[in-house]
Order: C-alpha cells, then structure tokens, then sequence
C-alpha cells in the first residue's frame, strides 16, 4: 500500500461452506451488501465489472455524502470473490478500496475490505480522525451485513 495515505484492513469470518462463500460473493460483487448497509448504490451494471462506475452515496435527508467510484479489478475464482474501485473526482476521499470474500481450505468464509485513502474534499480534511474511524465504522457494518445475508449470523 502507497505511503502517505491512512491504511485501512479489517477482516471478519462471515460463514462456513461453499453456499456461503457464494451467498457473500454475490452479494459484493451485485452492490447488494452496500444497499443492505444503508447505503444508496447507482451503477451502470448489476455486478463489478473493471471500467464500471458506481456511486455510494451516504446520509440523511439533505446531508448526504456522494462517492463516484469505478472498478479497477475484479476477483471470480473457486476461493475468492470481489473486487477494488478507485474514487473519481468528486468523491471527499482519494485512493483504493477493495471488498474481498474467501474461502479457506478450512470452509470459512471471510470476507476483507483493504483501502488507502487520503482527503481530497476540505470537509474530509477538517473531518481528520473522525473520517477515519467513520470508515473503519462502515467496513464492521459491511461485515456484519454480509454476515446476515451469508447466513452466518
């Protein structure tokens, strides 16, 4: 991971066995983790693709916090599923984050978000600590969405 970007990696088990591992794979890679947490998706396709846009938008009533993205790579083999998307301008941050599930050669299922990113908004700058325990925040509502839908709850 480049330097002078905050680090971010949080891992969480989310089930056990094939079905699981393929319940939460699908689940990343459909934006349907990211609904299921709150979020608002918009993309132009229905699974990560490397070159698709997708927007994440955040918030309350008018407060809402929009993050335009695209997929830079993608992960579908027999043990690992997922994918990373780079912000596009607009978003508050600048950097990577990627959302990855596998299966282990014991049958459990976990699933890891990996980012760097630094503030490229003003408000994301004069967020500073708050910004990232904000992100550290949604990557443990991220596991334990993906926990409920892979049925590992």
């Amino acid at each position: 991971m480049p330097a002078a970007y905050h680090h971010l990696h949080h891992s969480v088990r989310v089930g056990h066995g094939r079905a699981a591992f393929e319940t939460a794979g699908a689940a990343v890679t459909t934006w349907r983790m990211h609904r299921a947490s709150g979020a608002r998706v918009t993309s132009e396709a229905v699974r990560a693709e490397p070159g698709v846009t997708v927007e994440v938008s955040m918030g309350l009533g008018p407060v809402r916090f929009t993050a335009p993205c695209q997929v830079i790579w993608t992960a579908y083999t027999e043990t690992e599923t997922g994918f990373a998307y780079g912000t596009l301008a607009g978003h508050p941050e600048c950097g990577e984050e990627s959302f990855v599930v596998d299966l282990r050669e014991d049958g459990s299922v976990w699933f890891t978000v990996t980012a760097f990113s630094r503030a490229a908004a003003w408000y994301a700058r004069l967020g500073g600590p708050v910004v990232r325990a904000l992100q550290l925040a949604y990557a443990r509502r991220l596991g334990r969405t993906l926990r409920t839908l892979a049925g590992g709850a």
